[in-house]
């Protein structure tokens, strides 16, 4: 029974575990960026993740496609945010297995493991960006467009 239990408990871990692929969100909310020209030159783009870093990573990567999309060299991030959303399960999700108590006072113990943990949910990191054409400005808040499309683009499809 312990060889069934176990791979029960492998086979719903692998099955909760998924990674969601670098593209448009489907609707407000989804998985996935979205970005709005305010005006000439200037975007709110803003990408959603169930990982803060994949989140950050994956709205510079899009920030970096509009700029190069325009024709322009370089963007610079004037303001940008996080924003969490709580998943309304409690808890996050887990697998347990066993657990009973006979009527002798003989009792079984089980165990849980945790696969999501309590921060189950999304992150959403909103950029407004400036473009830019030319030598890039030296302010650390300034991206050279293309270097930031070559080094996270390989990193979006993981």
């Amino acid at each position: 029974m312990k060889p069934y239990a176990i791979l029960l408990a492998a086979g719903l871990l692998a099955a909760c575990t998924s990674n969601a692929v670098y593209g448009p969100a489907s609707k407000s909310g989804a998985m996935g960026y979205s970005s709005q020209q305010i005006e000439t030159g200037r975007y709110q783009v803003s990408y959603t993740d169930s990982s803060p870093s994949k989140a950050r990573d994956r709205a510079l990567l899009r920030a970096a496609e509009l700029t190069l999309l325009e024709g322009s060299d370089w963007f610079e991030i004037t303001s940008s945010f996080a924003e969490r959303s709580e998943d309304s399960r409690s808890g996050g999700s887990s697998v347990s297995i066993g657990g009973s108590s006979g009527s002798r006072g003989h009792s079984s113990v089980g165990i849980g493991i945790p696969l999501g943990g309590g921060n189950s949910g999304s992150v959403t990191e909103v950029l407004e960006i400036v473009t830019g054409k030319g030598d890039k400005p030296d302010r650390p808040s300034v991206y050279d467009a293309r270097s930031v499309d070559i080094n996270l683009r390989g990193s979006a499809t993981e």
